[in-house]
């Protein structure tokens, strides 16, 4: 069995060829990510419209982040929240973890319910082009099914959300 190799090394991931059988496949292995559905209260919480370089449009989602090196997730999800949106939550609770694409990645998405926020600056990385979008509960549903929100994480947290909470 060939050993697997680095074949790109980028800013947020890498891409590692390894062998399946006699089939090479390219892994994009990536540290994982923190998604955090706020809720403003019972019957509101708050997207975020951002800006994605990658597919040239502004998106209706979650606020999430990539997980730093031996950081838990939880703590990924509060300091996210709060640079994202600049809310800080009394309570974060995990909702779910799920593989968004295990056929080329191996990222990791832990899904986090965030809950009694204060609001305080948010804290935004250079460059990133965000700003809070607060919607009742029935409005994001309506916005998934309408196609407003096309964001996997985002469907994904919220259709778990409705569904299981």
């Amino acid at each position: 069995m060939k050993s697997p190799e680095t074949v790109f090394e980028g800013v947020r991931f890498n891409v590692e060829r390894v062998w399946q059988g006699e089939r090479p496949r390219d892994v994009m292995r990536h540290p994982g990510a923190a998604v955090i559905l706020p809720l403003v209260d019972e019957e509101h919480v708050c997207l975020i419209k951002n800006y994605r370089i990658a597919v040239d449009q502004t998106l209706f989602e979650l606020p999430a982040g990539t997980l730093e090196p031996n950081e838990p997730p939880e703590i990924t999800a509060g300091r996210e929240l709060e640079e994202e949106t600049g809310y800080r939550a009394d309570k974060i609770e995990l909702l779910t973890v799920y593989y968004p694409s295990p056929g080329v990645m191996d990222e990791k998405m832990y899904t986090y319910l965030a809950t009694g926020l204060t609001m305080h600056a948010p804290a935004r990385e250079e460059g990133e082009e965000i700003e809070n979008h607060i919607v009742s509960l029935a409005e994001a549903k309506e916005m998934i099914r309408d196609g407003q929100i096309a964001d996997g994480k985002t469907i994904a947290g919220l259709l778990f959300y409705f569904q299981f909470r």
